[in-house]
């Protein structure tokens, strides 16, 4: 990973885009396939939004504090966005008794309490459990929970090599 230690900001930069094909991707099987989205495949794409975000911040900024701050906020947002595809899997591998379709995310969001909501989300649906599109014989749930552990892993060595020092001639970890 000798790659990780020349350029982290082009790293950074590189997971930027990740999220955002991801997200063009999503969209084109929502818009042109016809695929609707569940509460929890919504939740992903706020993780997903949020990974893009701070990594392209992280990358638009040659200060060490300033990276590794955004870096470690992606960090958390793909751990989160990992947390909800993985259950989401597990819906899917195991699904509900009594199929629901349930309510969409923002009918959740604006007729209930955020306290209310939020446990709704994570129990899922029907809607959740449904298997609507494969490649390789995983679900899109299965491929952006390993999109999003990718993401932390890659995230994580960054941020441990930051703290280490790394060299600073060159290695894109103090231009400052």
């Amino acid at each position: 990973m000798n790659w990780l230690n020349a350029a982290p900001r082009r790293v950074l930069a590189l997971i930027s885009v990740a999220c955002v094909a991801m997200l063009a991707f999503g969209m084109y099987l929502q818009h042109v396939v016809g695929l609707e989205p569940c509460p929890m495949c919504i939740v992903q794409r706020y993780a997903l939004i949020g990974v893009a975000i701070f990594t392209g911040l992280a990358s638009a900024r040659s200060q060490k504090g300033w990276w590794m701050t955004m870096a470690a906020l992606a960090l958390l947002a793909s751990g989160f966005g990992a947390f909800v595809a993985a259950r989401q899997s597990w819906l899917q591998w195991y699904p509900p008794e009594i199929a629901t379709c349930g309510r969409d995310f923002y009918g959740m969001i604006e007729n209930y309490p955020i306290s209310r909501a939020i446990p709704m989300i994570f129990r899922g649906s029907g809607d959740c459990a449904a298997i609507d599109w494969t490649f390789l014989g995983g679900s899109i749930a299965n491929w952006s929970f390993l999109c999003f552990v990718g993401f932390a892993v890659v995230l994580l060595v960054l941020l441990v090599r930051g703290l280490k020092g790394g060299r600073t001639s060159g290695s894109g970890y103090s231009m400052a």
